[in-house]
């Protein structure tokens, strides 16, 4: 074989991205799930300095797009990898050649262990991303809401209060925070404790282009605390950004209160559709937003280095 040429494309030459050939990737990904790849200066969200290519005799066999937020200056995910057959040694090849690194989302369909061709082709890119040097971190649910899964009743157990006080939510944050069972709290309290995973949170949260004033703490009629709810808006949709219950507080089904409170502020603003996600693992949350009518729409691998 010949040897590859990697590199970055350019607005000029990002229509190369279009020219692999890769049976499988309308099965997964953006592709499946009605994102096109377009550069932002072609009405999308990628830039094509972090969208790399492989080359062989000027043919593209490889690609990956890296992702992040209009104002970010480094990529929070790498969101779409596909390889044309008998290429995945140069898509490895790829991933360790690109001077970016962030965690590898791999969107599927629901069920896709079931489906023979889906499953195929999340493995062969898995098997990729682990030649890379990433690793297996968590899968999760996507959910999405919209008007006609109706609107959760408020179980009227809980008050909710606006919180403008930023100390208030971080406190209330590192104590949702200790023994989480979020993948992505529990790799944040490992490398530097609870505040470290607290902070990462409420960062989060103001990367959000939705109003501040949206969040939420919830309180028993005796005014302990009970949790933290942020509606929000990420760059694309609606979002149920986090629901959260403190330890002295759990065992009662109070996510679901949570969640449903979350819900009726953005439904009460129209919106058609909400987005959300948990953990598999998360069984508690899982129970809460199929309760609260939301579907799985989808399942996502996260892979991290």
């Amino acid at each position: 074989m010949t040897d590859l040429v990697i590199r970055a494309l350019t607005e000029g030459d990002a229509h190369l991205f279009h020219t692999l050939h890769d049976p499988t990737a309308p099965l997964l990904g953006h592709d499946r799930f009605g994102r096109p790849y377009a550069t932002v200066a072609a009405g999308g969200v990628y830039r094509p300095e972090w969208t790399w290519v492989a080359l062989r005799d000027g043919v593209v066999v490889a690609r990956a797009a890296w992702w992040a937020g209009p104002d970010d200056t480094r990529p929070i995910a790498l969101d779409r990898l596909d390889f044309a057959p008998g290429e995945a040694a140069a898509a490895a090849e790829l991933l360790r050649a690109a001077p970016l690194a962030a965690e590898y989302v791999l969107l599927l369909p629901p069920g896709w262990r079931a489906q023979r061709e889906v499953r195929a082709a999340a493995e062969a890119r898995m098997d990729v991303v682990r030649a890379a040097g990433l690793r297996p971190m968590v899968e999760r649910f996507q959910y999405v809401w919209t008007p006609e899964c109706g609107v959760p009743a408020d179980p009227g157990r809980l008050v909710f209060r606006p919180e403008p006080d930023d100390e208030v939510i971080l406190d209330v944050l590192c104590q949702v925070e200790r023994d989480s069972l979020d993948a992505h709290a529990r790799r944040a309290v490992a490398a530097g404790g609870v505040e470290q995973a607290a902070r990462e949170e409420l960062e989060f949260f103001h990367w959000c282009p939705s109003p501040r004033d949206w969040w939420r703490v919830a309180y028993t009629p005796e005014g302990e605390v009970v949790g933290l709810h942020v509606p929000a808006r990420n760059h694309t949709s609606p979002v149920v950004g986090f629901i959260g219950v403190v330890p002295a507080q759990r065992g009662h089904g109070y996510g679901y209160d949570l969640l449903a409170d979350c819900t009726r502020h953005l439904a009460a603003l129209g919106v058609d559709r909400i987005v959300a996600e948990t953990d598999q693992h998360n069984t508690p949350m899982a129970a809460a937003f199929a309760k609260a009518g939301y579907p799985v729409t989808q399942e996502r691998a996260f892979f991290d280095g």
